[in-house]
């Protein structure tokens, strides 16, 4: 790709809308060739993040600079950034052929070098056969592949992905999934890539960006995040469901022992300051259905069981009413006690 670059950094990027502010204070540096998600609930600011890196919205604070030259005060067909848009944006009455190569003619681009680069983007996306269809002859991942060709043609220093994969069904999404994790690595792109989905996050990213309420609250490599949530907020969002209301007794160096209001006992890892009230946090897949009561065993009721082909997602209450999720393997029913045990090193306990 011509466009490359050492280092993209945001110091202390700042947008408000009125008196909302929507982006506080936000610090990152993405290296070049680097796939960054940011990630986080509707709300949270990363729509907003990417919007102003793209220069789509002015800042109200900070600065973005691009190997130590500022970037932010330029309109955004100067920053020459590819965008990928969860709706697409396809001009309806435009061939495919036409749709990718509209920026490369905006740039007045010679006819031989745009073909050239054309056939290329529709061979990378593999779009060959559909190249002189129009966007309503085609199926959603064939569309979306359609943007992503037109953002990677102008060979940018940067591609920005708005939730591209949101519209399209499960099996879809995870085809296009691999194809922009494939796209990504062959080109050597740098990426920045925005989504609510923990899964897809993790499955795409070099480091995630996880966000609340224009604050951001981890950044890490993906194993980092999801094994290692700073706070209550990033690991509910990482996957732990269960977050169980517990009174703190002793804390030993990393580990706590905690009690539910059931009489439960159960060690966990301290994962912040505590006090006398705490959380304990567990993934649902980290219960095991055991025979026998022992360290780290609760005992709860089985409400509603879901079959999932090889696991059952199974909803189970505690004697006190706590709602419990678990994944396993067992065959219950509902109505069934059952004993779930949890190692030590898979209970996190926040304040």
């Amino acid at each position: 790709m011509s466009g490359r670059f050492a280092e993209l950094h945001l110091d202390q990027v700042q947008r408000a809308f009125g008196d909302t502010v929507a982006l506080k204070g936000m610090d990152l540096t993405i290296k070049g060739g680097e796939f960054v998600a940011l990630l986080g609930p509707s709300g949270c600011g990363k729509s907003t993040a990417l919007n102003c890196l793209a220069g789509l919205l002015p800042l109200t604070g900070g600065r973005i600079t691009l190997d130590g030259k500022r970037i932010d005060d330029l309109p955004p067909e100067k920053r020459g950034f590819g965008m990928v848009f969860q709706n697409y944006a396809l001009f309806p009455h435009m061939s495919v052929r036409r749709n990718i190569g509209f920026g490369l003619s905006m740039r007045r681009t010679g006819k031989a070098e745009l073909n050239r680069r054309v056939d290329e983007a529709v061979r990378l996306v593999q779009l060959e056969e559909h190249q002189h269809k129009f966007p309503a002859q085609l199926s959603g991942g064939q569309q979306q592949r359609v943007a992503i060709a037109r953002a990677i043609v102008l060979e940018p220093p940067l591609v920005l992905m708005d939730e591209p994969l949101s519209n399209l069904d499960a099996a879809l999404r995870l085809e296009m999934r691999t194809e922009i994790r494939r796209l990504h690595q062959s080109l050597g792109l740098t990426t920045v890539y925005v989504t609510h989905d923990q899964e897809e996050a993790l499955a795409l990213a070099d480091r995630l960006v996880v966000l609340r309420l224009g604050e951001v609250q981890q950044v890490g490599s993906p194993e980092e995040v999801y094994a290692h949530p700073v706070n209550r907020y990033v690991a509910g969002f990482m996957g732990y469901r269960n977050m169980i209301p517990v009174t703190v007794g002793s804390q030993e160096g990393e580990h706590a022992t905690v009690h539910t209001e059931a009489g439960v006992k159960l060690v966990g890892v301290k994962r912040e300051e505590l006090g006398s009230e705490a959380v304990a946090a567990v993934r649902p897949e980290d219960f095991a259905v055991v025979t026998e009561i022992g360290a780290n065993t609760i005992e709860a009721v089985v409400e509603i069981v879901e079959y999932h082909g090889r696991e059952q997602a199974v909803e189970a209450r505690l004697r006190d009413g706590t709602q419990l999720h678990v994944r396993t393997n067992s065959r219950l029913a509902p109505g069934d006690t059952i004993t779930l045990k949890v190692p030590a090193e898979r209970v996190l306990v926040f304040a």
